[in-house]
């Protein structure tokens, strides 16, 4: 049962990506693009996912997931190195090729090789991040 949530779950995001244009890198980029060719339409998007998404936060208070395990503690509200330096790659991977995680798994169907090569390159920085983090934390011990 859990397995077949699993499934619904992944294909109504990927659904919801292809529709909402996300898997579209050049309609990504020109979100970004706000001092050139700026297209507002994605901000809809994050609109249509934060608004329900708060709401139903507010309805697992107290509760349990219906397929057991249990629903994930609120991330910790400081700004740390981790934090910063996750978002700064994320945002570099983003703006240089238009695609983040979820899009790219959604669009490797019809992406060509560009999507092949960053989905590579993303598992890669995945592997790495572990050891990039440790260092990070020694650096940030020793000052």
């Amino acid at each position: 049962m859990r397995l077949f949530f699993s499934f619904l779950a992944g294909g109504l995001f990927g659904a919801g990506l292809f529709i909402s244009g996300m898997t579209d890198t050049i309609k990504v980029q020109g979100w970004l693009d706000v001092f050139g060719d700026w297209d507002p339409t994605l901000a809809f998007v994050m609109g249509g996912a934060i608004i329900p998404m708060f709401i139903a936060w507010q309805f697992t208070k107290g509760r349990a997931p219906l397929v057991g395990g249990a629903f994930p503690s609120p991330a910790r509200p400081e700004l740390d190195h981790r934090l910063i330096t996750g978002s700064v790659m994320f945002g570099m991977g983003w703006g240089l090729v238009g695609l983040c995680p979820g899009p790219v798994f959604a669009s490797l169907s019809y992406n060509g090789w560009g999507g092949i090569w960053f989905l590579l390159a993303m598992l890669a920085g995945m592997m790495v991040a572990p050891k990039f983090g440790m260092q990070l934390d020694r650096q940030m011990t020793k000052a």
